[in-house]
C-alpha cells in the first residue's frame, strides 16, 4: 500500500508517530476482526469461530482469528453481537473513567451511523436515554436496522442537520461527536480511503468539525460531557481541535488514567496542553483513532421548552396490546401513525420535547399495529427485550434461519398456529405465522439476505 507521502511528513513530529513501524504495518497487509457481544442476549457468539483474545478497553469484545461471513451467521441478525473496530470500543472505557456508574444520563450520539457507537452507548446507559442521531437518510435508515436488532429500548433515532439541537438548548447530558473526518485511521481496512485522502481535504474536515461542534454544544447542559473522536490521524482534526474546543468554545480537557502496556499514546494539544489519545495500528491491535474528553463549563440559560401532543392507544387498543403481550408498569404505549410504541414513562416529556424539534425516526420498541380484533405485531418486538421470555422461541437449523432470513418459505411440522417466534441459538430472529396450508414469513422486506 503506498501511503500519502504528504500525511507521512506531516506526522513526522507527532507524538508516538514512528515512520517505519507505522508503514511496515500497513503493507502487512494484517486485518484486525472484532466483535462486541450483547450482553442483553446472553453474549452468544458462534461456537465456530476462533477467538483471539480480549479486546482490552471493552470487557465484552472480542477479536477474531479471522473474518467470517458474518452475512451468513443467523446470530448477527438476531443482534447477539456488533462487528465493530477495536480501536472504537475504547468509548467504554472512556465511559467508566468519566461517568462511573451514574447512568441515568441523556446522550447524544451526533453522528450515529452505522450505529456501532449508539449500540455501545445503549448498553452502558441501561437507565439512560440515548439519541442517535444521523444527518444523511439513507445511512440513518441502517441506524435504524441496528439498533432495532440490538433490541434497546432507550433508543431514539433522529435523522437531524447538527444545527437543529440548537432548539434543546442545555437538554444533553454527555455527547459523542465521533466527527466526519480524512479517514486516514482507515487506510489499512479500507485501501480505497487512500485515493480519497489529500491535504485540502484535510482542511475541509477541520473546518466541518469546528461547524459541527459549535452547532451542537448549546445542547450541552452545564458540567455535561463532550467526547470528541476522529479516525484521522492528522493534527489539523485533532490536536488542533483540542486547541479550538478550549480556546473558542470554553471547554475543560479531561484525562483518562490508561494502563502503559496497552499501547495507547497520550497526545496534548499545542497551545492549551489538552489531554488528548491516539491509536497507531503499529502499537495497538486496531487501527487508526484519536479520542478527548472536554467538560462545559458555561453557564445554561433554560427556557421552557414546547411539547408535542402524542397520540395514546384508546383504552380498546391497549387492552388489545396487553392481552398480547405483558407491558411492564414502568412503560407507557403511545401511537405513530397506525403503530404502537413503547418507551418508559420517566422518558416520554423528553419524547415529547425531541419530537417537537426533530425529525423522529425510531422512538423505543415498535409492539404492533392492531387489525380488527388482531394484534399484528412487529419485527421490533421480536428481537426487543420485550420478547424475551413471553414467547415460545422455535428453534430452527442454520439452513432453516438462512432461509426464513432470506424470506423464503419455510416448513414447520407441528407448529402451532397463529403467530410464533422462530429464532436460532435460542434468540429470535421474527415472526411467522402458521396457517392451516402454510407458513407466512414476517420478516423484513428490505433486511433480506440477498447473498447465497
Amino acid at each position: 500500500m503506498a501511503l500519502p507521502q504528504a500525511l507521512i511528513h506531516s506526522l513526522e513530529n507527532v507524538t508516538g508517530f514512528n515512520r517505519k513501524a507505522f508503514e511496515e504495518v500497513h503493507a502487512s497487509g494484517e486485518q484486525v476482526t472484532s466483535v462486541r457481544m450483547n450482553l442483553m442476549k446472553s453474549s452468544r457468539v458462534n461456537g465456530e469461530w476462533s477467538m483471539d483474545g480480549i479486546v482490552p478497553w471493552c470487557s465484552q469484545a472480542r477479536y477474531l482469528s479471522q473474518r467470517p461471513s458474518f452475512t451468513l451467521d443467523p446470530l448477527f441478525h438476531a443482534g447477539a453481537y456488533y462487528v465493530q473496530e477495536a480501536s472504537s470500543m475504547f468509548l467504554w472505557y472512556a465511559l467508566k473513567e468519566i461517568i462511573g456508574s451514574g447512568t441515568n444520563k441523556k446522550v447524544l450520539d451526533l453522528c450515529a451511523a452505522p450505529g456501532g457507537k449508539s449500540t455501545l452507548l445503549s448498553s452502558y446507559f441501561t437507565d439512560g436515554l440515548v439519541v442517535a442521531n444521523e444527518v444523511i437518510k439513507s445511512r440513518a435508515s441502517v441506524l435504524v436496522e441496528n439498533i432495532t436488532k440490538w433490541g434497546s429500548d432507550n433508543v431514539i433515532v433522529t435523522n437531524n442537520d447538527p444545527s437543529h439541537f440548537q432548539s434543546l438548548p442545555g437538554f444533553f447530558d454527555v455527547m459523542v461527536v465521533d466527527a466526519p473526518c480524512s479517514g486516514s485511521g482507515l487506510f489499512r481496512k479500507d485501501p480505497d480511503a487512500v485515493n480519497e485522502w489529500s491535504e485540502d481535504n484535510v482542511q475541509l474536515c477541520s473546518q466541518r468539525q469546528q461547524r459541527i461542534l459549535a452547532d451542537i454544544l448549546p445542547a450541552l447542559n452545564e458540567d455535561g460531557i463532550l467526547i470528541y473522536s476522529t479516525c484521522s490521524y492528522s493534527m489539523e482534526e485533532d490536536e488542533m481541535i483540542m486547541d479550538w474546543l478550549v480556546q473558542e468554545m470554553q471547554m475543560i480537557s479531561l484525562p483518562i488514567t490508561i494502563p502503559e502496556d496497552w499501547g495507547i499514546v497520550e497526545t496534548h494539544s499545542p497551545h492549551t496542553n489538552a489531554k488528548g489519545y491516539r491509536f497507531y495500528p503499529d502499537r495497538i491491535k486496531g487501527e487508526g483513532f484519536f479520542i478527548a474528553v472536554f467538560q462545559k463549563k458555561e453557564t445554561v440559560n433554560f427556557v421552557r421548552l414546547k411539547e408535542l401532543s402524542l397520540t395514546f392507544p384508546f383504552k380498546q387498543e391497549e387492552q388489545q396490546i396487553r392481552s398480547f403481550i405483558p407491558i411492564p408498569d414502568e412503560y407507557v404505549l403511545f401511537k405513530q401513525g397506525e403503530t404502537i410504541r413503547t418507551i418508559k414513562k420517566e422518558w416520554l416529556t423528553d419524547l415529547r420535547l425531541l419530537a417537537k424539534c426533530l425529525y423522529i425516526k425510531k422512538a423505543g420498541v415498535e409492539i404492533g399495529t392492531i387489525k380488527g380484533k388482531d394484534v399484528i405485531p412487529s419485527h421490533e418486538l421480536a428481537v426487543s427485550f420485550f420478547a424475551q421470555g413471553v414467547f415460545t422461541v422455535l428453534e430452527l437449523s442454520k439452513e432453516q434461519s438462512l432461509q426464513y432470513l432470506r424470506r423464503k418459505d419455510l416448513l414447520l411440522n407441528d407448529a402451532p398456529k397463529g403467530w410464533n417466534l422462530v429464532g436460532y441459538g435460542g434468540l429470535p430472529l421474527g415472526w411467522v405465522k402458521v396457517l392451516p396450508n402454510r407458513v407466512n414469513n414476517y420478516y423484513p422486506a428490505e433486511w433480506r439476505i440477498l447473498k447465497e
